[in-house]
């Protein structure tokens, strides 16, 4: 009788292990389904500070006038918005906090545009593809998680732009989810 508790004993104590470990790894897990978004910013060019900056933006101006179809100018706009927050993070990493955030807020109010092309594309036949749409928003997400990275190392008197910013983005997010 002794050796079958003692038997009982060895498997439940190991049963015990076992599900604690078990445990680790699930809560494990769900820490690893938190991650970062997956999805990669285009490389920015010319920032800000340097001295033919203002050609850029001139170029890309006379490009957007050019542009007619919505669907296209949608998708330039998403390419401005995510080069000016690559342009941000650059900035950021230089130092020059109030040029970065300035820039932030330009890209994501070419962002809020892409919505509105949507729609008026929408009202002519032409319906935006599922994966565009898929773009919008995993690169929404990841300004998303830009905007609350920088929240974090962010001075004091820059938290009321950032947290513009950040309702620019929610605002973006909301009229996305209606596709």
């Amino acid at each position: 009788m002794k050796k079958i508790t003692w038997y009982l004993f060895i498997f439940l104590f190991f049963n015990f292990i076992a599900f604690s470990f078990s445990l680790i790894a699930y809560s494990e897990a769900i820490v690893f389904s938190q991650s970062k978004v997956v999805y990669e910013m285009p490389y920015p060019g010319i920032l800000p500070d340097h001295p033919l900056y203002p050609f850029k933006i001139i170029r890309d101006r006379v490009l957007e006038f050019m542009t007619r179809d919505n669907l296209k100018k949608a998708q330039l706009y998403l390419l401005y918005s995510d080069k000016r927050v690559a342009m941000a993070i650059k900035l950021i990493k230089k130092g020059k906090d109030k040029q970065a955030i300035s820039t932030f807020s330009k890209g994501e109010k070419y962002f809020l545009k892409i919505p509105n092309l949507l729609d008026a594309s929408k009202k002519q036949g032409v319906n935006p593809p599922s994966d565009f749409i898929n773009k919008l928003k995993t690169s929404n997400a990841k300004h998303k998680e830009i905007i609350e990275e920088i929240m974090k190392t962010a001075p004091q008197g820059q938290l009321g732009a950032i947290t513009e910013i950040l309702r620019l983005n929610q605002e973006i997010e909301k009229k996305l989810n209606q596709w």
